[in-house]
């Protein structure tokens, strides 16, 4: 029993560290004017050269824009991305994510 009720418990601090590392998405809405002149500030893309972020999954967001900052994503439209994703904190970055993500595709 007791097994079981101490992996109860870490999995609800798992949890909750998640539900806290969560962007959000109204103050994303405020941070997007750079990325809404390729990817629209509804999400759906301006030319179709750039990919929809309308309902991606945030996560995939966060982690995209994270490697870009970091210089860890090449090819493509790397060097456009790059630069832009190295001006946002973690907190942007979580709130551009959760903004996009809360979209209708």
């Amino acid at each position: 029993m007791k097994p079981l009720l101490v992996a109860a418990l870490l999995g609800s601090a798992f949890l909750g560290m998640d539900a806290q590392a969560a962007g959000d998405p109204t103050a994303g809405e405020g941070k997007v004017a750079a990325c809404a002149a390729c990817h629209g500030t509804d999400g759906k893309a301006t030319a179709p050269i750039y990919p929809n972020l309308a309902g991606q999954n945030a996560d995939y967001l966060v982690s995209a824009l994270k490697a870009y900052r970091a210089g860890e994503r090449g090819g493509g439209m790397s060097a456009m991305m790059t630069p832009q994703a190295q001006a946002l904190s973690d907190e942007d970055i979580a709130d551009i994510a959760a903004y996009y993500a809360s979209l209708t595709p």
